[in-house]
């Protein structure tokens, strides 16, 4: 690159009108350094009714200090965010954990699907120009738990049923079961099925499914088990022809 070709580079930096501050800290590699936040977790399933912890950390250059930390959901371009400690859906439920220096950690409990929504940290400094969102936020998506099973299945045959989510968890989760609103307390695993070996009719009957430590149970899903009966079923035909045949017994 030639003198000229930088001199004029020079001069048309020093000609170009002043850009605001916040929009320096925007410029990638030059007025960025120093500035950021990072989650631990870009994307977060969480389970309906349970609480969420979204964690992270944020740095800044030495010679600011924070004025105000908050989260908010969706940014709109050219519009103040919001706070959602101020926002009545979120006020009793959002705990902020963090700190003026470095966590931004919060607390959103009791998380129902009007929650999915991607969450940004942001803070302010003492400085009137100078405003940060944490890009890329987190994405929240909440799910309930549903039993699939097949309706009805023979004595004596294995029958697996398994628990299931509209995305899967973040937090490793501890499955529980429950035939007729009793938990099978021998049946915790973190396997999200639950096979039954030899089935009996006594294994017929509502199955729903929890995660250990949370509330929410799943809908029951109906169990029914057949088997033939012990003695044969003598039936006439019109023909008059006699057959022998099995019926079938439920169980539910």
């Amino acid at each position: 690159m030639s003198f000229n070709t930088i001199y004029l580079m020079l001069m048309s930096v020093r000609m170009a009108p002043r850009l605001p501050l916040i929009f320096l800290l925007m410029i990638h590699g030059v007025s960025s350094a120093g500035w950021g936040v990072s989650y631990r977790h870009s994307h977060i399933c969480a389970l309906k009714n349970s609480s969420v912890i979204m964690s992270c950390t944020y740095t800044y250059p030495t010679g600011y200090k924070i004025k105000k930390v908050f989260w908010t959901t969706n940014p709109v371009k050219g519009k103040e965010s919001p706070d959602l400690s101020e926002d009545p859906e979120y006020r009793q439920r959002l705990q902020y954990l963090g700190d003026k220096q470095q966590n931004c950690t919060i607390r959103l409990s009791h998380v129902t699907q009007k929650d999915e929504h991607k969450y940004y940290f942001r803070f302010t400094t003492d400085k009137a120009d100078v405003k940060w969102i944490g890009d890329p936020g987190v994405t929240l998506t909440v799910t309930d738990l549903q039993v699939e099973a097949p309706e009805r299945v023979t004595e004596g045959h294995n029958v697996s049923l398994t628990c299931k989510s509209s995305c899967t968890l973040t937090d490793r989760a501890t499955f529980i079961w429950y035939r007729n609103s009793q938990p099978l307390t021998e049946r915790r695993d973190r396997n999200n099925q639950l096979l039954l070996q030899s089935v009996r009719r006594e294994d017929a009957g509502r199955y729903s499914c929890a995660l250990h430590g949370h509330s929410y149970i799943s809908p029951a899903a109906h169990l029914s088990v057949t088997y033939p009966p012990v003695n044969p079923v003598i039936s006439i035909s019109p023909s008059g022809e006699i057959k022998e045949g099995e019926s079938e017994i439920s169980y539910s």
